[in-house]
């Protein structure tokens, strides 16, 4: 069993940046890729970023490539989401999950989720 909780969102201008955190419980965190997604109002939740159990591994959407990066510290049983340059299409609920599948993109791949936190950006 994994709990995880995220936070570090907030309301930012367009432009600017946040880092998202997302803590784990259980000692078998280290052994699970994890991934984060987003919902935005009306929309179905979509694939942001995924990281393998290690860390040496990383996948992004295509919409956040270059601007979003994902990181994680075993030893804190956290994993992060670095965002920059936001625009306010990126404003939606982030959600962390936990997954036995190698950076996978597919929501009912992950076993785990958090309970979300909200991202705003504004114009």
């Amino acid at each position: 069993q994994v709990q995880l909780v995220e936070s570090g969102g907030g309301l930012v201008q367009a432009g600017g940046s946040l880092r998202l955190s997302c803590a784990a419980s259980g000692r078998t965190f280290s052994t699970y890729n994890m991934g984060w997604f987003r919902q935005a109002p009306g929309k179905e939740r979509e694939f942001v970023a995924a990281i393998s159990s290690g860390g040496s591994g990383t996948r992004y959407a295509n919409s956040v490539k270059g601007r979003f990066t994902v990181s994680r510290d075993n030893a804190k049983n956290t994993v992060y989401l670095q965002m920059n340059s936001l625009k306010p299409e990126d404003t939606a609920v982030y959600y962390c999950a936990a997954s036995r599948v190698l950076l996978t993109t597919r929501p009912f791949e992950y076993d785990y989720w958090g309970q979300g936190t909200q991202v705003t950006v504004s114009s």
